[in-house]
Order: C-alpha cells, then sequence, then structure tokens
C-alpha cells in the first residue's frame, strides 16, 4: 500500500517529523533555531499552510501542519523547508553529506481531540527527552502560545482549541490542564505515535485507510518479534 507522505491530500491535518542524518544535530545553537523559524515563517506566506503545534529538538523537528487548496502540497512545503534550512547549514559549518534522514515521515490527523492530543504529544517532547520538567521551560515549541498566550507568527490557533472556552484566559488554564493530565496519566503518550500513519476515531480512520488504500499502522518487515512468554 502507498505511503500517506505520497498521497497527502489537502484537506486534512499532518503531523511531520523530519530527523537529522544518523540522529545528528542539526541545531547547534540560537542561531539556528532562529534560521530555521524564518525558513518556517517564508514558506508558510508562500504555499499558505497553517501550522497548529511545533517542536524544534536538537536532531529533528515535529511541525503539525495543515496545506490549503490555494496552496502547496505537504511534499511541496516539506521539500523547501527542508532544503532551504540544509543550504544555510551545509554552508555555515561547511558540512558535507546529507543533513535529514531519508524522507519526512507524516501522519494524518483528525480534526478532532485528537488533533488537541497530537499538539500536546509534539510539546511534551522535550519533557519526554528529560530536557524540561515542565513544558513552559522549553523554547522553541507552541507550548507557551496555547498555554500563557505568547505571541508567535507561527502558530495558527485551531478550533479545538478555541471550543476549550471563548474566554481566553480561561481556555489557556483548560489547556495547561489537559498537559498536566497527559503527563500524569499517559506518561506524556510516550511510544503514542510510533508507527503509526492515520491517528483519530475508528471512524476516521476506517474512512481514510477505504478512502486511500493505506493502513493506519505501518507494518514491520521480517518475523514478528516473540513475546515475552515464548522465548
Amino acid at each position: 500500500m502507498p505511503r500517506i507522505a505520497r498521497i497527502a491530500p489537502k484537506e486534512y491535518v499532518y503531523h511531520v517529523l523530519t530527523r537529522g542524518n544518523n540522529r545528528q544535530d542539526v541545531f547547534k545553537d540560537e542561531r539556528d533555531y532562529k534560521r530555521y523559524i524564518e525558513i518556517l515563517n517564508k514558506y508558510k506566506e508562500r504555499y499558505k499552510f497553517k501550522i497548529y503545534h511545533y517542536v524544534l529538538m536538537r536532531n529533528h523537528v515535529h511541525l503539525v501542519v495543515e496545506p490549503s487548496e490555494r496552496g502547496g502540497t505537504l511534499a511541496e512545503i516539506m521539500k523547501c523547508i527542508n532544503l532551504s534550512y540544509a543550504q544555510y547549514y551545509k554552508a555555515r559549518y561547511k558540512h558535507i553529506g546529507h543533513l535529514w534522514q531519508d524522507r519526512y515521515k507524516s501522519i494524518l490527523i483528525s480534526k478532532d481531540n485528537y488533533l488537541l492530543a497530537c499538539g500536546s504529544y509534539v510539546e511534551l517532547n522535550p519533557v519526554r527527552a528529560g530536557i524540561v520538567k515542565d513544558p513552559k521551560d522549553y523554547k522553541w515549541s507552541s507550548y507557551n502560545t496555547y498555554a500563557y498566550g505568547k505571541i508567535d507568527t507561527l502558530i495558527d490557533e485551531h478550533p479545538i482549541y478555541k471550543e476549550m472556552s471563548e474566554n481566553e484566559t480561561e481556555r489557556r488554564n483548560k489547556y495547561r490542564e489537559f498537559i498536566t493530565g497527559i503527563l500524569k496519566e499517559k506518561d506524556a503518550m510516550k511510544g503514542e505515535m510510533d508507527r503509526r500513519v492515520i491517528y483519530g476515531s475508528e471512524e476516521f480512520i476506517d474512512k481514510v485507510t477505504k478512502e486511500y488504500k493505506i493502513d493506519a499502522i505501518i507494518r514491520l518487515r521480517g518475523r514478528p518479534r516473540k513475546d515475552q512468554s515464548e522465548e
């Protein structure tokens, strides 16, 4: 079955993951992070897509994006972003060879509470990595925009977040409570996105798998691993 990254219909939201080649660092200092954000803003304006959540980690990037009918495809968007940053990085550090690892990975997300959960998964990356204990202490993510109203030109607050409350202050409070709940109840959603191609309700998954003839979970190659009880 074809990969959703190659199909990528514009009417959906995507969680996109791009890693450094061999998990090498792609950001070495503040200037690098700022340059990547400048590139995101540049192509966001050109291709008219929305960014709902993001986090920039030392050796990888998570974006939650929604292409528009009047803008570029997901493939065009990510090609320009990755190529532009790679050119900057190679020029600054005299880097030779690939900067990014293979093709980006994308997961199709339903535009409902699963989008909110996906956003929390993205923003909690620094917590899962042990970099910070509270996501508000990590500078390079969308968390403080949703939780505290930080101005960030990258972010388009999605309707699922806005439905949490009509009152802005209450909405931010509820978002912080939601994130706190995720941390306590689901171990920051560790492993939640592993091998997924689609993330949503059973009804949504059924609709997309039938329409585009794809699997909702990536099937591992080779013989299945034995359970501990079988070894």
